[in-house]
């Protein structure tokens, strides 16, 4: 029987198990991480699947270290899989399994190699991401690639909507290629790195609303950062304000008062910077959600945002 150790956390990682499971693959050992209680965990557990399995669970701060690696030596796999685990895996853990040490990875490779590929999808404007499954090395993300599956990011989609679909590509690809690489037949294709790039993670405060920008930069960048992320935050008329929803309305005509923010008949306007305007469907004030009743109760004709 194939054996694999396997490394997973998040939607991603209990997906991808439960793929390799269906397959009959016998995995002796979990590695995941320990929920942060300062982390808004909306995600679903791999150590509870494993549980679940009867499958040992250990949750190393650093996978790298002599014991882990003994450890993992002493039980002889033919792969080690990581789904969506947060920590790098050094080269004497990669070198273990006798047949490929593999990683699925949020994107359409060699795009948005690095950290939280789907939301720089987003800010960036993309139409199309995906999930790859490639070989682990040293460098993150620029092994050859075993399979990937497409999907679309439509133009009002949240980063957790488009994190939903992305999860059902991982495990569409990873049920496509499995059969290959448990045979040995798998055709493995190199990446050209020269295309693509590399990405780094975000911040909370990476999500301030910066109104000189267009309002369709300014909408990419709400729905890459909505909850269950941080969202995306600004100051209206000095008051601190996180803009959670919001369309782009090419239609309307801005009033050419600069970044400032109006209602009518009950819907809530920014003018951008470059007179493009942004419809504010969802929206929290000082902490409070907001309607376009309540924001305009000052009785003013318009409050300006940002600093």
């Amino acid at each position: 029987m194939t054996c694999a150790v396997i490394f997973a956390y998040h939607n991603v990682g209990v997906r991808c198990l439960s793929v390799l499971l269906a397959h009959g693959i016998e995995i002796p050992l979990v590695v995941t991480h320990t929920d942060n209680l300062n982390e808004n965990i909306w995600f679903d557990s791999v150590a509870k699947l494993a549980a679940l399995h009867d499958i040992p669970v250990i949750t190393p701060d650093d996978p790298n270290t002599p014991e882990i690696i003994a450890q993992i030596q002493g039980l002889e796999p033919d792969f080690i899989f990581s789904f969506y685990y947060r920590n790098m895996l050094k080269k004497p853990l990669l070198d273990i399994p006798t047949r490929g040490a593999f990683n699925m990875h949020g994107s359409l490779l060699p795009h948005y190699r690095g950290r939280v590929p789907i939301n720089w999808a987003i800010i960036k404007g993309e139409r199309e991401t995906g999930a790859t499954l490639h070989v682990m090395n040293e460098k993150p993300d620029n092994g050859a690639i075993v399979d990937q599956q497409a999907i679309p990011i439509l133009p009002n989609d949240t980063a957790l909507e488009v994190f939903h679909k992305a999860t059902c590509a991982a495990e569409v690809a990873l049920n496509r290629c499995l059969p290959a690489l448990l045979t040995g037949t798998a055709r493995l294709k190199p990446q050209d790195l020269s295309q693509g790039g590399y990405f780094g993670g975000r911040r909370p405060e990476d999500g301030k609303i910066d109104w000189l920008q267009s309002a369709q930069s300014i909408h990419n960048l709400v729905r890459a950062v909505a909850p269950p992320y941080p969202g995306a935050y600004t100051w209206l008329a000095g008051r601190p304000m996180r803009v959670l929803q919001t369309l782009v309305e090419p239609q309307r005509k801005g009033r050419g008062l600069g970044p400032a923010l109006y209602c009518e008949n009950g819907r809530c306007y920014a003018e951008c910077g470059d007179g493009s305007m942004l419809r504010i469907l969802t929206c929290e004030v000082d902490g409070k959600a907001m309607t376009a009743d309540e924001l305009i109760a000052s009785g003013k004709d318009s409050l300006p945002l940002g600093e």
